[in-house]
C-alpha cells in the first residue's frame, strides 16, 4: 500500500467530514491544516441548535435559487466557515494556513479566506463562482485542483 501524499491525506479527512453534511444540495468537507497538522474541519449545515435542511427542507429548491447564486438564501454554514469558526473558537491562528475542500469556495468564503490570511486552498471539485475565483487571483490566495482519481495537482490561481 502506498503512503498518501499530505494533499491525499487532508483532501480525504475533507471527504469524510462532508459525509456529516445535512445539506441536501451539496456535502461539502473542509480541513484546515498549518504545518502538515490538523487544525480544524468543518462541513456545510444548518447552524448549532437550529433545524436542519433534512427537516424544513432545502430553501434554496424551494427558491429555485441556481447553483452558485444568492447565497443568503440558505438556512447552512458552509464548510470552509465553519472550519474557520472552529479554530475561532478554540483559539487557534489559521494565518498562513492550507485548506483542504471538497467543492471549490464560493465568493463568500474566498473572501472569509483571504481576511483570515489562508494561503493555499487545495479543491476537489469546481463550483460556479467566478468572482470568488477572481477575488484569489487579487488577493495572491493559490488555489489548486486535487484530482482525487489520478491525483494530480494542477494550479488555477
Amino acid at each position: 500500500m502506498e503512503r498518501p501524499s499530505w494533499q491525499e491525506y487532508f483532501m480525504q479527512m475533507a471527504q469524510l467530514a462532508s459525509q456529516r453534511s445535512t445539506c441536501l444540495r451539496r456535502k461539502v468537507g473542509a480541513t484546515l491544516v498549518k504545518d502538515n497538522q490538523l487544525i480544524s474541519t468543518g462541513y456545510n449545515g444548518s447552524p448549532k441548535h437550529t433545524l436542519h435542511c433534512e427537516q424544513t427542507g432545502c430553501l434554496r429548491e424551494q427558491l429555485k435559487v441556481p447553483s452558485g447564486e444568492k447565497h443568503e438564501l440558505c438556512r447552512g454554514v458552509h464548510a470552509e466557515q465553519n472550519a474557520i469558526i472552529q479554530a475561532a473558537v478554540n483559539g487557534t491562528s489559521i494565518r498562513g494556513s492550507v485548506l483542504y475542500c471538497t467543492h471549490q469556495p464560493c465568493s463568500i468564503c474566498a473572501r472569509m479566506i483571504i481576511n483570515a490570511e489562508i494561503k493555499t486552498v487545495y479543491i476537489a471539485n469546481s463550483y460556479p463562482d467566478q468572482l470568488g475565483e477572481q477575488l484569489f487571483q487579487e488577493a495572491g490566495v493559490e488555489m489548486i485542483h486535487y484530482d482525487l482519481t489520478t491525483k494530480q495537482l494542477k494550479r488555477i490561481c
